[in-house]
């Protein structure tokens, strides 16, 4: 019933369409219900006589009931399964937004796949819940309200003995539902590992590829589909063995009522109309106890996926913009960090960095891989939280920047570059564009990136479709198109993330010499294993297990003979070797 509780809030703003179909379903039922008394009257009056008139008069406003009743129908139907349709809509789009805002920690924790089964399969489920439950639930418990008095009234000893099978319907129902809903919720969970497997094996394709592993994925794949598809037909067993049970023990009240009822309409006790009112009234009966055991099973299906679904709504974002967080002057780019020490689970990824970076400067970050420069990185746009009192924007804490102001001011290029499937342009103005004025143009970025005489060659220049993930892109072409998108931005923070590693030495200076302009005037931080890559810096960290150990101008560190000089050596005689190669 929790999970019930939560998803009701929902229903707020259909509560009066929900209301009217609700009330038209009653309509429905009660113009329905009226035509097996209707029939019963047909029969005791057309048994005393028939003429013209009443063979006209009967079948008319038997006909005229019905059709009353089906426009009542498609109403109540159009109503709440719209209704249906409104939720669902509801439901993903806090969905999507509930995963969007969540921090790097969350996804690296939840497989992809899992997700998008929660957001296609179990939000299917759920929505039966609104539209077909709401439906049959009130189509029966209004057809049991209206009949059974009109059941009493016929004949108190039928309706007693049509009582007797109920016991075991409930049973039943409550026995195959508690099945149901144990079995549906791991078999939805185990959607989840198929739905994972997929992504990974189409996203990773070309690794799947390269170590000739199509059949050996094929073969778990068809193993997994094979176990998802055993335990589904488990579960229909229950589904499909609870329909039989009810038409069988509603069944038996039938035999009683046809097996007391005949002699009572031979000795007189009740009408030969009365008696076919009493049959066909029963037979409605059966349907909506019937509908009554599917909307159990729709019910306990759309329960255990509400739970998985909830789930992910209830993931609160860590996060996210702090109370007092306001609308602060426009940012210059200064950045200071204090004492900032951070860690996963208990392990320290950085310790006690301290570091004041002036606008417009440029700093940069060298170290082995695992040193923490990624991790410092991510601290700025607010895509890890440093520890409060230890990151400051412009002298004021980072917190007490809306993330929206705070990431419109920097233009961040990951370690991993990510292009979305779509044009090149498009890609290159993601995030910008609704920016009316541009200080440069999306050829202009690509110029600066090194990307536009690639573009050129391409059939569609910057209207080519890159495929998804970028996948018709080269590495390089990947990571230059990623350096274009923050260009484009026109950011006052530029952030590289050892954005050049797939380019070739010359593509590397050239991209170097381009942005020494757009860094003018901007703040400007670069993480790197090339010291090419950053040898003009205004300040050089070089980090070490999470430390700074040096820090200084390039003449600085190399006149100092420590960790970055023996790196620059190293470096020097790797591009000697390989030039003599």
């Amino acid at each position: 019933m929790e999970e019930i509780r939560k998803f009701a809030r929902y229903f707020g703003p259909y509560k009066w369409p929900i209301a009217a179909g609700i009330f038209f379903i009653l309509c429905s039922m009660s113009f329905g219900l009226m035509v097996p008394s209707l029939v019963g009257m047909a029969v005791d009056d057309l048994g005393s006589g028939v003429t013209w008139e009443k063979a006209i008069y009967y079948p008319l406003i038997i006909l005229g009931a019905n059709g009353i009743s089906g426009i009542f129908l498609f109403w109540q139907r159009r109503l709440l399964i719209n209704t249906s349709r409104h939720i669902e809509y509801d439901m993903r789009r806090d969905f999507y937004a509930s995963v969007v805002h969540q921090p790097l920690e969350f996804f690296q924790n939840t497989r992809v796949g899992d997700l998008m089964a929660r957001a296609t399969n179990d939000l299917a489920a759920v929505r039966q819940i609104v539209g077909p439950m709401i439906l049959y639930t009130f189509q029966a418990v209004f057809a049991l309200a209206i009949t059974l008095p009109i059941l009493f009234n016929i004949s108190v000893k039928l309706t007693l003995l049509m009582l007797i099978p109920l016991p075991l319907v409930s049973l039943t129902v409550k026995y195959l539902g508690q099945q149901i809903h144990v079995r549906f919720e791991k078999i939805q969970e185990f959607f989840s590992d198929i739905t994972a497997r997929a992504q990974e094996n189409i996203s990773g394709v070309r690794v799947v590829r390269a170590y000739a592993r199509e059949e050996t994925e094929i073969a778990e794949f068809e193993r997994l589909n094979e176990e998802y598809a055993t335990r589904n037909l488990q579960l229909v067993k229950f589904s499909a063995a609870m329909r039989p049970l009810l038409f069988f023990f509603i069944g038996l009240g039938f035999v009683i009522i046809v097996a007391v009822g005949v002699p009572m309409a031979v000795r007189g006790e009740i009408t030969a109309g009365d008696f076919t009112a009493f049959i066909l009234y029963l037979q409605r009966m059966i349907w909506y106890l019937i509908a009554l055991g599917y909307v159990v099973n729709l019910y306990q299906r759309g329960t255990a996926s509400l739970k998985r679904f909830n789930a992910v709504l209830e993931t609160e974002p860590t996060i996210k913009d702090a109370p007092a967080a306001k609308e602060q002057p426009p940012i210059r780019g200064g950045i200071e960090f204090r004492d900032l020490t951070f860690g996963y689970n208990g392990k320290p990824v950085v310790a006690g960095i301290s570091l004041k970076i002036e606008p417009g400067q440029t700093a940069a970050f060298v170290g082995r891989t695992g040193s923490g420069k990624s991790t410092l990185l991510n601290f700025i746009p607010r895509l890890l939280d440093a520890p409060e009192g230890t990151l400051f924007i412009d002298g004021r804490p980072a917190r007490d920047y809306p993330l929206e102001q705070l990431r419109r001011a920097i233009g961040f290029v990951p370690q991993e570059t990510f292009l979305f499937s779509d044009t090149l342009a498009a890609n290159i103005a993601f995030g910008s564009e609704q920016d009316a004025e541009r200080r440069i143009s999306i050829e202009k970025a690509a110029e600066i990136a090194g990307l536009a005489s690639d573009v050129r060659g391409f059939p569609n220049q910057y209207e080519q479709l890159v495929g998804e993930r970028g996948i018709t892109l080269s590495g390089g072409q990947k990571q230059r198109t990623a350096i274009a998108r923050a260009v484009y931005r026109d950011p006052r923070i530029l952030i590289l993330d050892d954005s050049l590693s797939a380019v070739d030495t010359q593509t590397e200076e050239a991209i170097l010499r381009n942005l020494r302009d757009v860094r003018s005037g901007r703040t400007t931080l670069i993480a790197s294993h090339r010291i090419s890559t950053i040898r003009d810096a205004d300040i050089i960290c070089v980090l070490d297990r999470g430390r700074i150990i040096e820090r200084g101008t390039h003449e600085e560190l190399l006149a100092l003979g420590g960790e970055y000089a023996d790196l620059y050596q190293r470096q020097l005689l790797q591009e000697e070797i390989a030039a003599t190669d």
